[in-house]
């Protein structure tokens, strides 16, 4: 057979086709594997380069790669074995420093190629970072090294160890110096390229202690923050506007972007520990972190983190929740300043991280976790929920991620993916990390990687998928089965996973988006620990960091570093044709952020090449937007009310713009500017919210020395009134069921809602930015910005119109409420729907209720402030038959009190009959009915459990005697116990206890009170042991004529003692009183008389200072024969200020006191900046009749709110707002380290006292000179100043249990009764115990040594010095009268005026300690219209029949147990 040649066209495609296939065989990723022993401490790459470091932390050595991991080898120069830290320089990509635990130290210059030995004075200090850089690029060498210095003391030789901070300023190069000594940090406030290049480039910032104690320790309270702009050869302390006393207990300093943050924590004696955020911009003016949840988001150490941050804004994430899994992310305004809350239950771990992060390169974009079940987690353990949600506007809106509706083989997703509520994609975030570097996102535009799952919320890891996102988040892909670790290379080009779940031999990798992917065999196999590449992702190589299993291991070590090099398959460069312009937050509604569009260029998806231009980020390209209302914030001094930024207060302008022609105007604030940072553009059709508006001059700030007002009209009459604490916002609710807001204390007013009909306000008793109006449906209206935000929520049913409190709070848990409604007794009762009650409860702020009982009187949390048990127990009185209408129950159907805990899952009776509960200080009060029903026995309980009794003395043992409880802050309680109560003829005996509450002894017989409770008893705010009683003079005579003449008395010890009131001698005119002999006293009118019970003699920012109506006589006159008095040192000399019956108010600390007639219709007001010396007046216009002055709660403004009526029209209130800031531009300085040069003075109420002490010590409080005319403003209060304890003194005792004081002053032994037995129990310390006599100590004194009365014989104390002291429940039982018990209880932290007496919905109440602590005798129930019931009960036929009288004083209310007694009661507000 003949063989035939092969034609040449065909041997030339065969050449080909070899030449192809040997080509495509060669072109395959590269696969290099490097052993070690152990796993690295930190790997990481100097920027912009090849080159590699890794830190082996067990044998202390440092490796080197310069080809991207490929080959390795330890850095030269450096001894083995000496490196314990790596740091790179974040600004000069040439610099690192291996850091050792000795003194010396390395350095490169070169990235790696050399090292150079640098000394320092000692070994770093015991930090995570104990190097810090200046940012500038012209001070890279600039450092600071942050050492510890050891030094041996004492005869044993023990090491005193402090802190030190050096500098260098050639990157060691130079001999470092000592910067500062004492130090835990110092840094650059030009450590980020962000912060104002305004700022000094030398300035330093340095926490340090002033001052060690003698063992060596530094306390905390010693903790300042100091500024030096020449190495510390000069400094200052920062004192961050708040005082050098108080600017200590410096945490933390930290400049994030633009801002520099520190922390401070309180470290007052008696403080609450909570930690404050300072922010400055400018590294100048500070201003305190204003959260919006103003007593549920207090920072407490390691309970807050800073997360990532914009430019433009700080996010900062607070742990609010009992448990530290739960957190709540807040973002600032431009300023850093003030906070709202940006999304609530963030995931968080025990470490503090928190799952948020932002998409790199993509402004507004980020990524976080909730925990969906955080109130099951939180109360009951439960494990939690994790949803994954997204914002594409900087955390205004969050969503669910939307999920994929296939899955990666094309089937559909098991669940309906358009229902995100159940169907949305969940992703591990920060607090799982699985990699190392960022979770979600790289350089690489738009590309978004996760391993998560798809449903309601978060599955375990190993049940996980992964998952893509090209549009930065907006859509989501399924692409490949099973957890992944993942990385991005050449911008996105290249995608490299490699299984998560376990050991794995090999990778795989995608050029087409995730579309399809190739395997790459490693030729190990390896638990992966890290996939990594260069930072900024423009790389095709890889690191592949895994440890080998057991039988793959070998002595070259048992991890590999896998280098990976996808570059050997020969795919092209990209060239333009291949790129698209992409945008960034390509959700439609929000294209824009900060004015602007953000676009990049990048790869389209099907382009086969790869982005080639290694280590340059991609371009980031902004087209400017038309401005927007988004693109606006309130300027200076406007406040945001609700959607409108309103005025602060008239307006400042320039000298000589107004010039006082009448109808002048003036180019002033829109009351917008343009957010800082914002590059939106004007021009047609674009928001111009920050252009000037023209105004007239009225509208301006006064000149200096002048008063200004502003008027406005109400449609009705204003029934209820109050404040926001620590806030300028002020609500009014009026007869005809309105309610106005005003922002800025009175000067402009509007209606948040205008078409709704209101029946009341409730202020959240313990979290001070949140408040409920209640309507007559099932909506009700919540704001949680004090009143910057409405938003609407649902009740389970409508609010109850049987007078009971609608709403209680949870001391603890802002979103824990208790809602009481009722059903069917709106209308005629049937069988079918009987008229009842019934109380639900929420975890969640009102998105879903749980019943708790029908048929209920009252149902609260147990938990109060002081009162610490299980925050899940809830109280109820419940009916004990629960059939019928409720209205129509009496005593045949008893009221049974019920505990539950577990939010009333797990109940039990506790008392099978009651009139009442409350709960007082740390005690749980129970007015439980006796078997035989004819009296009442008082229970008290610390634990809401066991309870015990307790008894008075024998005299008021009596079976009809009502009482009053009248808490003191002076470590004992004062009660009124009613001995008659004849109508017109009412008092009783005012009763103290001892330190503990059980034993009870008369402090003074024959006090005031009125027919419904009332007491004229009233502590002094501020100053301990001051109270001012009234008393009948006249109890015979009174029971007949039904007029009691009434005296006023005082005490400054604490009830141990009582005298008259001192009378001035001479009145406001300089004449003398016709009164002068020995019974002429000076008298007051109480809190019997009282038009508004918030008008109390003192104020809580003015110590000393009390102002009252009455006279000089022998007796208390009629109030319209009254004049105002006015004392400044605690009560010991008063004088008459004015002629007449005035309402007064104190504003600015004191430094501005204003009144206002209360006779008569008045156009004017009366007011003193000198306390009281002088006195000016100022008219605002047409007179009305005044009923209240309002100002806010602390009392340290300016501003006030006169509310009254015009007489021509009752039926329409007016409010006018004056103005006094204008009257002084110069502020009080308080220096207490140079007094001599400030406007303050020391004063102590001792002064005038025969005895130098008070409470067995002299105290010195701050109070501003008189004449000063200078205002305090908010500078922060010096703490009251203990000189010196005081020898014991007759004074420092009172009567014991069963003794009262005879006509001399002894205290003797009540006939019939007997004197307690001897407490022969000691404590720790105690050598003798000694036998009662007829006094003891005053419980608040603390005199030492001088004269002991209450100490008779004395017996040593057996064993060793004693044994335990008596328990708490050694209680005293009274047994009350049931058939005419009343029950007062002070309303604590209420809505009056001074942070003690107020409605229940708590404008103005206040912390539990210092100054603010103090008692009056109000019942809650009287108050109790300040919720609901005032708006309901008046929209009843029945309200017309009650006493106007009452109606016109904010609606007070009884509850009637039978038709002889009452029963009034409060709602503990802590």
């Amino acid at each position: 057979m003949t063989r035939r040649a092969l034609p040449p066209w065909l041997l030339f495609f065969l050449a080909a086709a070899l030449a192809f296939l040997s080509c495509a065989s060669a072109q395959k990723p590269e696969v290099k594997i490097t052993k070690f022993h152990n796993l690295p401490a930190r790997i990481f790459y100097f920027d912009d380069t090849e080159v590699v470091l890794y830190h082996d932390p067990v044998e202390s050595d440092v490796y080197i790669s310069d080809d991207e991991g490929k080959s390795w080898k330890r850095v030269p120069d450096v001894p083995s074995g000496e490196a314990t830290m790596i740091i790179d320089h974040p600004v000069n990509n040439r610099y690192a420093f291996i850091i050792t635990a000795g003194k010396k130290h390395y350095r490169t210059i070169d990235r790696g190629k050399t090292w150079q030995a640098f000394e320092m004075p000692v070994p770093p200090a015991s930090v995570a970072q104990p190097l810090t850089f200046h940012a500038d690029t012209n001070k890279q060498g600039h450092i600071l090294y942050q050492g510890r210095k050891c030094e041996s003391r004492g005869p044993w030789h023990w090491d005193d160890c402090h802190e030190e901070t050096y500098y260098t300023e050639d990157a060691f190069g130079d001999d470092p110096q000592l910067l500062l000594s004492h130090t835990t940090s110092c840094q650059y406030a030009r450590s980020t390229k962000e912060f104002p290049k305004s700022v000094s480039e030398n300035l330093i910032y340095c926490v340090a202690y002033d001052k060690t104690a003698a063992d060596g320790r530094q306390p905390l309270s010693a903790s300042r923050l100091y500024q030096s702009e020449d190495y510390f050869k000069s400094s200052k302390l920062v004192e961050f506007g708040i005082g050098k006393k108080l600017a200590r207990g410096v945490i933390a300093l930290g400049v994030i972007k633009k801002y520099l943050v520190a922390a401070l924590k309180d470290t007052t004696q008696g403080g609450s520990g909570e930690m404050s955020l300072y922010v400055s911009l400018d590294a100048t003016n500070w201003s305190k972190a204003r959260f919006p949840h103003a007593s549920s988001s207090k920072l407490h150490e390691n309970a807050y983190t800073v997360v990532e941050s914009s430019t433009h804004s700080l996010a900062i994430d607070v742990l609010l929740h009992s448990v530290s899994s739960v957190g709540t992310l807040f973002v600032s305004n431009s300023d850093g300043t003030h906070f709202v809350e940006a999304l609530r239950d963030t995931n968080r771990n025990h470490a503090g991280n928190v799952d948020y992060e932002g998409l790199y390169g993509i402004e507004g974009v980020g990524i976080a976790n909730v925990v969906s079940n955080a109130q099951d987690v939180d109360g009951r353990g439960a494990a939690k929920k994790v949803k994954s949600v997204i914002t594409f506007d900087g955390g205004s809106n969050w969503t669910p991620l939307r999920a994929p509706s296939i899955d990666v083989d094309g089937k559909r997703i098991k669940c309906d993916s358009t229902d995100r509520k159940e169907c949305s994609l969940h992703l591990y975030s920060v607090t799982t990390p699985h990699n190392f570097g960022r979770i979600f996102s790289s350089p690489a535009p738009g590309f978004v990687m996760g391993v998560g799952s798809i449903g309601s919320h978060l599955l375990p890891y190993d049940d996980c998928d992964t998952f893509l996102s090209t549009d930065a988040g907006l859509t989501w892909k399924m692409v490949h089965r099973d957890a992944h670790k993942y990385e991005f290379g050449a911008l996105g080009s290249v995608l490299v996973i490699v299984g998560d779940e376990e050991g794995t031999d090999h990778v795989r990798y995608s050029y087409d988006d995730g579309a399809s992917w190739s395997k790459l065999d490693l030729g190990i196999k390896v638990r992966a620990r890290l996939l990594t590449t260069i930072p900024d992702s423009t790389s095709q190589r890889f690191i592949l960091l895994g440890s080998l299993s057991r039988k793959d291991q070998d002595n070259d070590g048992r991890h590999a570093v896998i280098f990976l090099d996808f570059g050997g398959l020969g795919k092209r460069v990209c060239g333009e044709r291949d790129l698209e312009q992409w945008y960034a937050r390509a959700a439609p509604d929000k294209e824009c952020l900060m004015g602007h569009k953000q676009w990049y260029m990048r790869r389209k998806p099907k382009a086969d090449c790869y982005i080639g231009e290694k280590f340059k980020d991609p371009v980031e390209h902004e087209d400017n937007c038309l401005c927007t209302d988004e693109d606006f914030e309130c300027d200076f001094n406007f406040v945001r009310q609700g959607d409108e930024c309103v005025p602060t207060g008239p307006e400042h302008i320039p000298a000589g713009v107004c010039t006082g022609e009448r109808g002048q105007k003036y180019k002033g604030s829109s009351g917008y500017r343009l957010i800082p940072g914002n590059t939106c553009k004007k021009g047609p059709g674009a928001s111009n919210k920050d252009e000037k508006v023209d105004k007239d001059c009225s509208q301006a700030q006064p000149a200096e020395g002048q008063v200004s007002h502003a008027t406005f009209a109400f449609p009705a009459l204003v029934v209820q009134n109050m404040y926001f604490k620590e806030s300028q916002t002020v609500l009014v609710h009026l007869r005809d069921g309105s309610v106005w807001q005003s922002s800025n204390e009175g000067y402009t007013w509007r209606q948040p809602h205008p078409k709704e009909r209101f029946l009341g306000i409730y202020m959240h008793s313990h979290s001070h930015d949140r408040a409920y109006l209640i309507t007559d449906s099932l909506k009700l209206y919540v704001t949680t910005t004090q009143g910057r935000n409405w938003i609407e929520l649902w009740a389970p049913m409508l609010p109850n119109s049987l007078g009971i409190q609608t709403l209680q709070f949870h001391p603890l848990q802002s979103d824990w409420l208790i809602w009481t409604g009722s059903t069917g007794c709106t209308g005629p009762s049937s069988s079918l729907d009987p008229c009842r009650t019934e109380a639900f409860y929420t975890r969640d702020h009102g998105r879903a209720w749980h019943s708790i009982e029908s048929y209920v009187k009252t149902c609260s949390w147990a938990r109060d402030t002081d009162l610490k048990i299980d925050q899940t127990q809830i109280i109820c009185e419940s009916y004990k038959d629960k059939k019928g209408s409720q209205a129509l129950f009496g005593p045949g159907n008893p009221l049974e009190l019920i505990s539950g805990t577990d939010f009333y899952r797990v109940k039990k009776k506790l008392f099978d009959n009651v009139v009442g509960y409350t709960k007082f200080s740390e005690y749980l009060l129970v007015a439980e009915v006796t078997a035989q029903g004819s009296s009442l026995d008082l229970q008290v309980s610390l634990d809401g459990k066991n309870f015990a009794m307790g008894q008075f003395p024998p005299k008021l043992g009596l079976n009809n005697h009502a009482y009053t409880v009248l808490e003191s802050n002076t470590d004992a309680v004062f009660l009124h116990v009613t001995m008659s109560q004849t109508h017109g003829a009412e008092w009783g005996s005012l009763l103290k206890s001892n330190s503990n509450g059980t034993f009870y002894g008369v402090s003074l017989d024959y006090a005031n009170r009125d027919s419904r409770g009332y007491v004229d008893f009233e502590k002094m705010i501020g100053l301990d042991g001051i109270a001012v009683v009234n008393t009948v003079a006249n109890p015979d005579e009174a029971a007949l004529t039904g007029k009691k003449s009434l005296r006023t008395v005082i005490t400054h010890n604490d009830g141990g003692t009582w005298k008259p009131l001192a009378p001035p001698s001479h009145d406001s005119l300089n004449e003398k009183y016709e009164c002068s002999g020995a019974k002429c006293s000076l008298h007051l009118h109480g809190y019997t008389e009282r038009f508004d019970p918030r008008a109390t003699f003192s104020s809580p920012s003015a110590v000393g200072i009390m102002i009252a109506v009455g006279n000089v006589g022998e007796e208390l006159k009629e109030y319209t024969e009254s004049d105002t008095f006015l004392t400044r040192d605690g009560g010991f000399t008063w004088e008459e200020v004015h002629k007449d019956a005035h309402l007064f108010e104190f504003g600015d600390s004191g430094s501005v006191l204003v009144m206002a007639n209360d006779e008569q219709p008045t156009d004017h007001v009366l007011y003193s900046t000198d306390e009281g010396l002088n006195w000016k007046e100022y008219q605002f216009g047409e007179a009305i009749r005044v009923r209240s002055i309002l100002t806010v709660p602390t009392d340290t403004s300016r501003k006030f709110i006169l509310l009254g009526y015009n007489p021509r029209e009752s039926g329409k209130s007016t409010a006018v707002h004056l103005d006094f800031s204008a009257l002084t531009t110069k502020q009080c300085r308080l220096d207490p380290d140079n007094p001599a040069q400030d406007d303050f003075e020391l004063w102590s109420p001792s002064e005038e006292r025969e005895e130098r002490c008070l409470f067995g010590r002299q105290v010195l409080y701050h109070r501003r000179l008189r004449d000063r005319n200078c205002y305090v403003g908010n500078q922060p209060k010096i703490s009251k100043r203990i000189v010196k304890n005081c020898e014991c003194m007759e004074s420092d005792f009172e009567c014991e249990f069963n003794y009262a004081r005879n006509a001399n002053g002894e205290c003797e032994l009540v006939p019939g009764a007997s004197m307690l037995p001897d407490n022969t129990t000691c404590g720790v310390d105690d050598e003798f115990w000694y036998e009662r006599t007829a006094y003891r100590k005053i419980p608040h004194s603390s005199c030492e040594g001088g004269m002991r009365p209450d100490r008779g014989e004395s017996h040593r104390c057996p064993g060793l010095k004693g044994h335990s002291s008596l328990f708490w429940w050694s209680i005293i039982l009274l047994p009350f009268g049931f058939t005419a018990l009343v029950g007062y209880w002070y309303y604590r932290r209420g809505n009056f005026n001074r942070g003690s007496i107020r409605l229940p919905d708590n404008s103005r109440s206040f912390d539990d300690s210092g100054p603010l602590s103090t008692l009056a005798s109000i019942p809650w129930f009287i108050l109790g219209v300040a919720g609901v019931a005032w708006g309901a009960v008046s929209s009843w036929p029945i309200w017309n029949s009650v006493s106007q009288r009452f109606a016109t004083r904010s609606g007070y209310r009884t509850v009637p147990v039978d038709e002889d007694a009452q029963v009034l009661r409060f709602e503990d507000e802590d």
